[in-house]
């Protein structure tokens, strides 16, 4: 993949991993969109590297996926890279839920939702491009499941599926798709303080940069790079065992 000259646009841009892509998608020469939920947000992070374009849209609304769609043709013709990052993740006892249906279906809707619309309402436009990218933010736990974060494994693991077909339906056109498999990172993913044990944003961000580089079309790092070259019952007893670690850590879950 060519990483300069480009137009990018990057769902979940704000902060975690979309900045960090943003940034080194800046340093590359690149022109860089990114779209979050919340202004004050993007306007921080547009504080803080000025030559960011910013627009506020709830990917999980198909509204503001329709009109996001809508003003990336008007405004950036020369789109030619989508970044499918934005992402939430909720820990979900299925034995006890406590929330309506609204909050769960939340997660569906950013996760899952989201990028399948957004790459159908923008594939037009790509595939008009020379050279052109749809990059789809997965997860390590599509691959070996985190029972805590049921929902949020299953529409990874959705996403993940997806991004195989649509690799497979593209591969005719100028549109390369490849798919980045992080494992837990240090950013605010799933609630502020959860995943300061996780890998360095930083390096992690470097490491899916290398591969881009090197023209892969699945990215790990650590963990999940063992799990893209592991066996299903390899994968099934890590999920399991990652499980018996996380309850013996959570007492209360249970009752």
């Amino acid at each position: 993949m060519n990483l300069s000259g480009n137009t990018i646009l990057i769902t979940g841009g704000a902060s975690g991993i979309g900045l960090a892509f943003a940034e080194r998608f800046l340093e590359g020469g690149n022109e860089v969109i990114i779209v979050g939920r919340r202004q004050e947000k993007l306007e921080e992070a547009k504080a803080k590297y000025p030559k960011l374009h910013i627009h506020a849209c709830d990917v999980s609304k198909l509204e503001d996926r329709v009109k996001l769609s809508e003003w990336v043709s008007k405004e950036f013709p020369s789109l030619n890279i989508l970044v499918n990052n934005a992402g939430i993740q909720q820990r979900v006892n299925l034995l006890k839920p406590d929330k309506n249906w609204d909050y769960y279906q939340n997660e569906i809707a950013i996760n899952i939702e989201g990028p399948i619309h957004l790459s159908m309402l923008l594939i037009p436009q790509l595939k008009n491009q020379k050279d052109a990218a749809i990059i789809n933010v997965s997860s390590g736990l599509a691959l070996m499941p985190g029972v805590w974060v049921p929902i949020y494994s299953a529409t990874k693991a959705a996403l993940h599926s997806f991004t195989v077909s649509l690799r497979q339906q593209l591969a005719e056109t100028s549109i390369e798709v490849v798919e980045i498999f992080p494992p837990a990172v240090n950013t605010d993913l799933g609630g502020a303080g959860l995943h300061t044990f996780g890998a360095p944003l930083g390096d992690f961000a470097d490491t899916i940069f290398q591969g881009f580089e090197n023209n892969r079309q699945e990215i790990g790092y650590g963990e999940t790079e063992n799990r893209l070259k592991a066996t299903r019952e390899e994968n099934l007893k890590g999920s399991q065992k990652a499980w018996e670690g996380f309850l013996k850590n959570n007492l209360d879950w249970r009752g």
